[in-house]
């Protein structure tokens, strides 16, 4: 029996931007679809690093959405330096060698004293608000979605105060996650970060991931069942786009300093070199927040005139831009923490048509996606000549007008498909 009702905690949410708020908007676009109605919990006054007001049209408008407040330090950080506490907050920390005192401080603040994360004061009023509404309205079936990590501590209060069935979705990693490094943390708050995530992972009746490799992650944790379920492409209503006249290399979304990919630099000032009409064509675009680390290597390696730096765009200008780009860029941070991590961009970009660079470590679990539906190439950091040569193919098809992606296999990846495979989880548990 599924549920009829399912409240769902979470804490982005339109008009928040970025791609942490795609997941659950579109699950609960599809969930009525299945006979599930949603119920969504979000914080009346959240600070949120990106805001695109777009996205407000697609919230269904079946789905019931409550609100409460929430305090952030965000709110009061900001008071010191505005626009330092809005980059930490959409995870652009500096390079260690350049961190200023300021810098180090907020770090050391953010990793050591809000533990699991700045909206830990979230937590104890939303139980409050959250177990007398949950008794009111009879409702057995609980989704908290992190990070912030913090709304799994309400789900398991909730868990332990009424026992409703509790599913922990894990957008990425908790404590593998890559910016944990940078955090500066304390013994202390490095155990109380894996305490609270141990009891999180034991606690839940389901654990939901989007990787294989944060589901081996975890098994290592709880005997709990885990579920893997991607995140995906939605049907976009996007006009048709002419191709971009230039050979052009785009990137979307935030490029952190440690996703700074020097093989690609190299290998686009070669080909300058070595082809002569190569500069005419190259245009490198970015959209989305770009660390100056990634700014200061481009213009090292003499790259500015062919960058076109656009910064933040709306969600349907970002599709818009993945159709009409002649290829896509996906870069992901070379680490052993990252394998895990399929960037949600990847949905939308093996449905545009155009071919995909992908760059990350060995073993990387958005490799096999890649290969496995035949939307483009990936490379790991070693395979410099590789990589090179791709492109070289690549812009020999730009010029004879047939450079495209022939994908297989992209169905199972539609958001209506995943939320689907949701609500069996949400029945098979039931």
């Amino acid at each position: 029996m599924k549920p009829e009702k399912l409240l769902i905690i979470t804490y982005y949410w339109p008009p928040a931007g970025g791609p942490g708020v795609q997941r659950w908007l579109k699950f609960v676009k599809y969930l009525p679809d299945f006979g599930v109605q949603p119920i969504v919990y979000i914080p009346q006054n959240p600070t949120y690093p990106i805001v695109d007001e777009n996205l407000v049209n697609e919230v269904s408008d079946k789905a019931i959405i409550l609100k409460h407040k929430i305090f952030e330090p965000y709110q009061l950080a900001s008071f010191f330096s505005k626009n330092k506490t809005k980059k930490m907050n959409s995870g652009i920390i500096p390079n260690q060698k350049k961190q200023s005192f300021l810098d180090k401080l907020f770090l050391w603040i953010r990793g050591n004293l809000f533990i699991p994360d700045a909206r830990v004061f979230w937590v104890k009023p939303s139980v409050s608000f959250l177990e007398k509404y949950i008794l009111e309205n009879e409702i057995d079936t609980i989704v908290t979605s992190g990070p912030p990590h913090s709304l799994h501590l309400i789900g398991l209060e909730l868990k332990q105060k009424l026992n409703v069935k509790w599913f922990a979705d894990f957008r990425d990693p908790w404590t593998t996650i890559g910016y944990h490094k940078s955090l500066r943390l304390s013994n202390y708050a490095v155990k109380k970060h894996k305490v609270l995530e141990h009891q999180v992972l034991n606690s839940a009746d389901t654990v939901i991931v989007t990787s294989n490799t944060t589901k081996t992650e975890f098994q290592a944790i709880t005997t709990k069942p885990i579920a893997v379920i991607t995140n995906g492409y939605d049907t976009e209503k996007v006009e048709k786009q002419a191709l971009d006249t230039k050979f052009s290399l785009a990137h979307i979304g935030s490029f952190l300093s440690e996703r700074n990919p020097k093989m690609l630099w190299e290998s686009l000032v070669e080909l300058i070199n070595e082809i002569p009409d190569f500069k005419s064509h190259l245009e490198i675009k970015l959209m989305g927040a770009v660390s100056q680390e990634v700014l200061e290597t481009i213009s090292g390696f003499g790259l500015n005139p062919y960058l076109n730096n656009l910064g933040y765009v709306s969600h349907s200008e970002a599709i818009a831009h993945q159709r009409k780009s002649q290829v896509l860029l996906l870069i992901e941070i070379n680490s052993e923490d990252t394998k895990s991590i399929i960037p949600g961009k990847l949905f939308e970009y093996m449905v545009s048509g155009r071919p995909i660079i992908a760059i990350g470590p060995n073993g990387s679990d958005f490799a096999e996606i890649i290969t496995n539906t035949n939307t483009g190439v990936f490379f790991d950091y070693s395979e410099k000549m590789k990589l090179k040569s791709v492109l070289l193919g690549y812009y020999n098809q730009f010029l004879e007008g047939k450079l495209q992606s022939n994908a297989v296999g992209l169905q199972q990846y539609s958001r209506k498909s995943l939320t689907e495979k949701l609500v069996k989880l949400l029945t098979s548990n039931h």
